[in-house]
């Protein structure tokens, strides 16, 4: 009988036959059917670039925006779930009350995922210096550290603002807020040709795209994606 993170009720986890059988390493479920049930996947129709939810259309408006700001050259980022009042309320949890332990709920919405789709370097978003000595954690590797091996070369400057404090307007205008850590040793690692950016949620966009502005320097001609837990 597990306890789940999230209600705190006592639930046993289902394990198929594949998963006892399975080569690979099991992963312990955290959190029990009723509670994982709370977060909607991205289903249906999606914007063929940021995996938006659409009614319509092939792209979103936010994604149309890019592609004039950036000449077409957009960035592919993959998300599974939909932010609503459920993942508000965890990433309260997370980022805002500093609950280390939420970070388990999240490795599991996609540990499955990352597992299945190979990159070559995994680049994580990073906290800014003043939240991090705050919380005592970084958010984003604190999720991610645990499942890959992680290539930290972005550093946040001091004084950059979290867009989670911005409205839209303010999230687009804010100005590029990383620089490349010149001290790390990028290992050769060189068989997909592909990069991916990690962050915990899709929002306007921006942060993800000043990080591949700045991971064009020091990946020149590898493919960059992004991916966000949810869009």
């Amino acid at each position: 009988m597990k306890k789940c993170l999230l209600c705190e009720q006592g639930f046993t986890p289902v394990i198929s036959f594949a998963k006892i059988f399975s080569l690979k390493k099991y992963r312990e479920l955290k959190i029990c059917r009723h509670c994982q049930k709370q977060f909607q996947r991205l289903t249906g129709k999606q914007c063929a670039i940021c995996s938006r939810m659409l009614d319509k259309g092939i792209i979103c408006n936010d994604c149309e925006r890019w592609k004039r700001i950036y000449q077409g050259d957009v960035l592919r980022n993959h998300a599974l779930y939909r932010y609503d009042s459920t993942f508000h309320d965890l990433m309260v949890s997370y980022k805002r009350r500093g609950d280390y332990a939420m970070r388990e709920i999240l490795q599991e919405l996609c540990y499955e995922f990352l597992v299945k789709n190979k990159y070559d370097y995994y680049v994580p978003v990073p906290t800014s210096p003043e939240h991090q000595q705050r919380r005592q954690f970084d958010t984003i590797s604190a999720i991610y550290g645990d499942i890959l091996p992680l290539t930290t070369v972005l550093i946040k400057k001091e004084g950059s603002h979290a867009q989670g404090e911005k409205n839209k307007e303010e999230r687009l205008k804010t100005p590029q807020s990383f620089l490349v850590d010149k001290t790390i040793n990028i290992r050769e690692n060189k068989q997909t040709g592909k990069v991916l950016i990690l962050d915990d949620i899709y929002t306007t966009g921006r942060t993800l795209y000043y990080a591949r502005d700045c991971l064009k320097e020091v990946f020149p001609g590898m493919q960059i994606e992004s991916f966000s837990i949810c869009r």
